[in-house]
């Protein structure tokens, strides 16, 4: 009896192996991860090998060729006589904008121009919104404005309160005949059901699922989850920034009390950026329901907006990194100063370089993340990567009046980027996210005074103090720090 046990224990173990064995062919020779990701995967494998074969499956796997081919094909649709003017401009060292702050980021605003077709468009007018009810409240008021169109996209969406408001309020609209289209992620919206949006449906809403599952209701892509938060609202309206829909973000979570967020309500021709990313997004997503790029879901606008950005893109099927590229870059301009907000700080090697360069130069670096986890390991991963940065001269803040969840990014009070993205290497490699950049003065000086307010609720995360953490939190920062690739 003991024998037979013994020899399919053998054999298991054999098996587990090989199973081993050809996933690491796959992961070094065919899916040719970067090295870093390769190192922390191996390691899975290595010492948790039945469950890292499973987690690999969950999270690892890299999106296919041909998905990435599907997806690329559509990139282009409509706005190419724009882009090919704007680079032609652009290209021509004697062209000025006639605006000092386009005129100097001029080198950023090309590379995202040539590489992500993030058109420049000026004459924006910009709405900080930092506070959740006040979001959702101007975003009410505004669906209820509506006349032709409305176009939601979100990767979480709550059944809630709030979530239940906005739902009857595009329910209401649609009756109205006003045309609503509502996208969310599967998995980050996987609590919202067909039920909850079958009165949208039957008034004419049109709902779209991005990467639904096959085995419903769970979803074993962790991966490539489409992380945007976008509305557009008759084309000339729109909102981009880290907001989701749930009542946590209007503070009614014991577990993080308020929530401190970032979103940016635009009126102006940047509101057709974001409309080119809804339909893009929305037509890989619902097929049977796919939109053309007519004239009508791009009005001419009239504003007096006095703002310049862009509206960039990047996720798994970008050729390049844009939006971490855009950070770097931003970094690398950096004179004076650099002041970063962003719930997970998991920087690559790069980006943290170009960090550790700009301190040592005398530049100012502040930065505030959360002073508690909503995921562990990531929370473990932050404070291992911020210790670096304080040890060359960074000031780090812990927010301490809640739970922050902005993505902001200013250089030298003059240049800004606000969306979706967070400083990880899940917000550049694996999720769709989109961000704007911005160049305006007047902009970053609005995100400047949300920032100081916020420094007057933060306590200061010294070196001295990061010193002082346990064997066993160091313990955890290392085994998240070398996971953090994978995270």
């Amino acid at each position: 009896m003991l024998t037979i046990e013994f020899d399919i224990l053998t054999a298991l173990a054999i098996i587990l192996f090989i199973v081993n064995l050809l996933l690491a062919i796959v992961l070094i020779f065919i899916e040719r991860k970067d090295a870093t990701a390769t190192w922390a995967w191996l390691l899975v494998l290595y010492f948790i090998p039945f469950f890292g074969f499973i987690i690999y499956l969950l999270i690892g796997q890299t999106l296919t060729r041909r998905k990435m081919f599907e997806w690329e094909g559509i990139q282009k649709i409509g706005i190419e006589s724009l882009i090919e003017e704007q680079k032609e401009q652009i290209s021509d060292p004697e062209f000025t904008f006639n605006e000092p702050m386009v005129d100097e980021s001029r080198d950023l605003i090309y590379m995202l121009l040539i590489n992500n077709d993030a058109v420049l468009t000026k004459q924006n007018q910009i709405e900080l919104l930092t506070d959740g009810k006040e979001k959702f409240d101007q975003l009410l008021s505004d669906i209820q404005q509506a006349k032709s169109f409305i176009h939601m996209q979100y990767y979480i969406y709550r059944y809630d309160d709030i979530g239940k408001e906005i739902i009857r309020a595009l329910t209401e609209k649609a009756k109205e005949g006003v045309k609503v289209r509502f996208l969310y992620d599967d998995l980050g919206s996987r609590r919202l059901k067909n039920k909850h949006l079958a009165e949208l449906e039957k008034a004419g809403g049109e709902i779209g699922v991005f990467f639904p599952s096959k085995f419903s209701p769970i979803n074993l892509r962790l991966n490539y989850r489409n992380h945007r938060k976008l509305v557009n609202i008759d084309g000339h309206l729109g909102y981009v920034g880290g907001f989701n829909v749930g009542d946590e973000y209007l503070g009614k979570s014991k577990k993080f009390g308020y929530w401190r967020d970032t979103h940016l309500r635009i009126i102006g021709p940047a509101v057709h950026s974001i409309q080119t990313r809804f339909i893009l997004d929305w037509n890989q997503a619902a097929k049977n329901y796919h939109i053309a790029y007519e004239d009508r879901y791009f009005p001419e606008i009239q504003t007096t907006g006095t703002t310049a950005m862009q509206i960039v893109s990047s996720g798994p099927d970008s050729e390049w990194e844009q939006i971490k590229y855009g950070y770097l870059k931003m970094i690398m301009m950096a004179e004076e100063s650099i002041y970063i907000q962003t719930p997970y700080f998991i920087p690559d090697p790069t980006l943290l370089d170009a960090l550790k360069v700009a301190c040592l130069s005398g530049i100012d670096v502040q930065i505030i993340i959360p002073n508690k986890p909503d995921h562990m390991f990531i929370y473990w991963a932050t404070t291992s990567h911020v210790g670096e940065l304080l040890k060359v001269g960074a000031k780090v803040y812990t927010y301490e009046n809640g739970f922050i969840h902005s993505k902001v990014l200013m250089v030298d009070r003059k240049v800004s980027s606000v969306g979706t993205a967070n400083i990880d290497m899940r917000s550049f490699k694996l999720n769709f996210e989109v961000n704007a950049f911005i160049y305006e003065k007047e902009t970053a000086e609005k995100l400047l005074v949300k920032f100081q307010e916020d420094l007057k609720v933060s306590k200061l995360f010294t070196w001295e103090i990061y010193e002082q953490r346990s064997k066993m939190i160091r313990f955890k920062e290392s085994i998240s720090r070398l996971l953090s690739p994978i995270l």
